[in-house]
């Protein structure tokens, strides 16, 4: 197979292709866009699939050590939004694993949860047969009839089947939820009927909001991914929850539509990748543009940063957070100083919502939209992504006779 077989597509966006419903959705036969349409509607199969399930027995043996959430990828996100709705005050660690097995110091005193959107992640299935040897309490979330299925089974654990309709990429809700349950079921994380309803209606109305046959003009989705297009993103959090949107914006972004993007907490930013506004994508690049000329001229084709900024709005009690409300704010509020100040474009993003679960879930959806649309504008298909299939062809090559 050649380096380039398979790939399709464009390198300049064309912003007529978003306008065009029909054409669009032929560009995208895996139903991408359908699928995150779904976002609320997995939120709300999720947690019915969950409340069937008997978690007691996580909690049987009461608190534990610690929890460890193991999976890869969008599985391996999940880890981070417990540990974000479970907030600062946490009386117990929340450690993702994004690699095969777990930590060595898990034993009996530990929970972990391994979470698999096919249910067959080496990852996932590698973690679950060492915390069941080890003796640690065990939750499997991933799709019914699966290889993680049955090897809960045999260590009598708890499994909670979440039927895998598209790309674990799209599914975050659908895998999100349950761990929600298992962390409930701890003791470690607030979980309210509430939170779940109002988190899938706001879901709903943002896919409402970012559909297909909205134009650009009134399409937040599309207005962020034309925003961002041809450019260097670097997507930075305000906090902790911010954070967590911040970096599936970049999985998302890098999946989808096929970009290099930088993602991160606004802290870790401001002791060094601030510089980067001053780099030869950022100032120097904004300064040596030439303001009259044309947009469409190929002599003014470099390569600029975008910078998109997720803000959580400073709701949340500062005595709960890791750092004061006011400390982010100002944080926030620097870096879109700075990005102004050196012609750098910013797009900002706040967060809406009561629960943080909410919260979350008003920064992860318009993104998702847009980095999807973002693809569409290039003529990729964001479900169809060959280096993918070649990396795992490549990577699970056999020795011939074994």
């Amino acid at each position: 197979m050649s380096g380039s077989a398979g790939v399709n597509g464009h390198r300049v966006a064309d912003e007529s292709l978003l306008n065009d419903e029909k054409s669009m959705l032929g560009n995208d036969p895996g139903g991408m866009l359908r699928a995150t349409a779904s976002a609320g509607a997995q939120v709300r199969e999720a947690a019915a699939l969950a409340a069937e399930v008997d978690l007691s027995m996580l909690a049987d043996e009461g608190r534990p050590r610690a929890v460890v959430v193991a999976g890869i990828g969008t599985a391996g996100l999940t880890g981070s939004i417990l540990s974000t709705v479970a907030g600062p005050r946490c009386p117990v660690p929340i450690i993702g694993h994004r690699s095969a097995g777990v930590p060595g110091w898990v034993g009996a005193a530990d929970v972990v949860i391994a979470v698999s959107a096919s249910g067959r992640s080496p990852e996932a299935l590698a973690a679950a047969e060492a915390a069941a040897r080890r003796g640690a309490r065990l939750v499997a979330i991933g799709n019914p009839g699966s290889d993680l299925e049955a090897m809960a089974e045999r260590a009598r654990a708890p499994f909670i089947g979440v039927p895998r309709r598209a790309p674990a990429r799209a599914t975050l809700w659908g895998l999100t939820i349950p761990v929600l349950f298992a962390g409930r079921a701890l003791g470690i994380a607030k979980l309210a009927e509430a939170d779940i309803a109002e988190t899938a209606t706001r879901l709903d109305a943002d896919a409402e909001r970012c559909r297909p046959g909205a134009d650009s003009f009134v399409n937040p989705a599309k207005e962020l991914a034309l925003g961002l297009a041809g450019s260097v993103p670097i997507v930075w959090g305000s906090s902790p929850l911010a954070t967590v949107a911040a970096r599936r914006f970049a999985d998302t972004l890098a999946a989808n539509a096929r970009y290099p993007v930088m993602a991160g907490a606004l802290g870790e930013a401001g002791r060094g990748r601030v510089g980067l506004l001053d780099g030869v994508f950022g100032g120097l690049a904004e300064t040596s543009r030439d303001i009259f000329a044309d947009p469409d001229d190929d002599a003014d084709e470099l390569t600029r940063l975008r910078l998109v900024v997720f803000r959580d709005g400073g709701l949340n009690p500062e005595d709960d957070a890791d750092e004061p409300v006011a400390v982010e704010e100002r944080r926030a509020d620097a870096i879109q100083t700075l990005a102004d100040r050196r012609g750098v474009r910013c797009d900002v993003l706040t967060a809406e919502g009561g629960s943080s679960l909410e919260r979350l879930a008003s920064l992860v959806a318009v993104p998702d939209f847009a980095s999807l649309y973002l693809a569409l504008a290039h003529g990729l298909d964001p479900m169809a992504v060959p280096a993918i299939s070649e990396m795992k062809e490549l990577s699970n090559l056999l020795p011939e006779g074994i």
